[in-house]
């Protein structure tokens, strides 16, 4: 019995604050039909709010799966001064808001911004731009392949590694051929993680890229404006997108865990 009332607490649970606002996304996106659903993606800015999201993604995530490799390799196999703080580091943005990293490239790399005036001298821009929305993504995003493998190299230890040197093997070839391979599905969920994250931020985003219709706004920024419009279906059919998206994540995520047995740490 106390399975069971725990059981069903945890599907109510889930249904309140999961399933339920899913369903009225979707409902509210298809309430005019599938034709007004696909008529949403034809406007201009929804576009390019969508390819800005892509791209950003695309520039953010390997960008973080190489420094999440290179920190988590330090921090598992050296010892060194200051490897607490580059802990620590890492772990900042999961606890700092998202507006308050917007806020900081503002004052960094804005036209009051302590680079501000050297960057407007050469015609460079950042603020309001997507050199900055891909350094406040990349801010909030960073720690998750990172967080993935750090635990995953320590518990392999350096065993392995160790004999392919002793063999005669290289530094490359040891990390490509032994290290690699040991952690490739640990980097993987690491990386689906960061995806889903840079797609869907927010906060960080809404800071730094000055809401300009068509040029910096992204899918999740794009959302807002079309629902203070009152154009339901559009920020609604946006949102499913959106919605899709990181369902398509979560199944790969499910099926990387049920093919390799491998589990968050």
């Amino acid at each position: 019995m106390v399975r069971a009332l725990l059981i069903t607490l945890s599907l109510a649970f889930l249904s309140a604050l999961l399933f339920a606002p899913l369903a009225v996304v979707f409902a509210t996106a298809f309430s005019e039909g599938v034709q007004a659903w696909f008529a949403s993606f034809a406007d201009s800015d929804t576009g390019a709010a969508i390819r800005l999201t892509l791209l950003t993604a695309a520039i953010v995530v390997p960008l973080n799966t190489v420094f999440g490799i290179c920190a988590a390799w330090c921090i598992a196999k050296f010892e060194f001064p200051g490897k607490s703080l580059l802990i620590t580091l890492i772990d900042l943005p999961l606890a700092v808001s998202p507006v308050v990293s917007g806020l900081v490239y503002v004052l960094l790399f804005g036209l009051q911004g302590w680079f501000g005036a050297w960057l407007m001298e050469h015609d460079i821009s950042i603020i309001f731009a997507l050199p900055g929305i891909v350094l406040a993504t990349m801010f909030v995003t960073f720690p998750y392949v990172a967080r993935e493998l750090i635990p995953l190299m320590q518990q392999q230890g350096d065993d392995e590694e160790e004999a392919a040197i002793t063999l005669g093997a290289g530094g490359w070839f040891t990390f490509f051929h032994v290290t690699l391979p040991r952690i490739r599905w640990g980097l993987l969920y690491g990386v689906i993680l960061c995806n889903a994250r840079a797609m869907g931020e927010f906060g960080a985003v809404s800071v730094v890229s000055g809401h300009i219709r068509g040029l910096t706004n992204t899918m999740p920024l794009h959302i807002e404006i079309l629902y203070q419009e009152y154009n339901f279906v559009g920020a609604f059919a946006v949102a499913s997108l959106l919605s899709l998206l990181a369902v398509v994540t979560l199944l790969i995520k499910s099926l990387v865990e049920w093919r390799t047995g491998y589990r968050r740490r």
